[in-house]
């Protein structure tokens, strides 16, 4: 990923959605430990498909912003 490339124009939603929340997380509005947007409230605020939501959450967990604790959902790295 470029510097220029924050993924907000890319047409895919999952990619948009994980920009969101990592633009989040680099401004400081979700600090480290504390647990990340669940999939239920990304769908309702955004309009999104539940799979789409996880797979934003998942592509964060592959470049671990977040940490998936397992029953308890996703926090910041």
């Amino acid at each position: 990923m470029t510097a220029a490339y924050s993924g907000l124009a890319d047409p895919r939603a999952y990619v948009r959605l994980a920009a969101i929340v990592r633009q989040q997380v680099t401004d400081g509005t979700l600090k480290p430990g504390q647990p990340a947007p669940s999939i239920t409230r990304l769908s309702q605020e955004y309009g999104h498909a539940r799979p789409t939501c996880g797979k934003a959450l998942r592509r964060l967990e592959g470049e671990q912003v977040l940490t998936r604790i397992p029953g308890l959902g996703y926090y910041v790295v």
